[in-house]
């Protein structure tokens, strides 16, 4: 089966929104500093969701440990 293109966006979109508030938490913990926390939690969702839809693509062109689907199912 072979994912649409908008399904590896809503997966990274999603992914990211997660990803990028635990970076912005541990900044903040580590800073103390809101401002130095939303500017890298914001850096991070952009660059990383950009990685993160190629990677996607990527792997979604490699065959390696798929299952094959049935000619045919009774």
């Amino acid at each position: 089966m072979i994912e649409s293109h908008s399904r590896s966006i809503v997966k990274a979109i999603s992914w990211r929104l997660i990803a990028s508030t635990v970076t912005g938490l541990i900044v903040l913990a580590v800073t103390g500093r809101s401002d130095f926390a939303g500017g890298a939690g914001l850096i991070d969702l952009v660059l990383k969701f950009a990685m993160y839809y190629g990677h996607e693509r990527l792997w979604d062109r490699i065959p390696y440990g798929r299952l094959q689907e049935p000619e045919f199912e009774i």
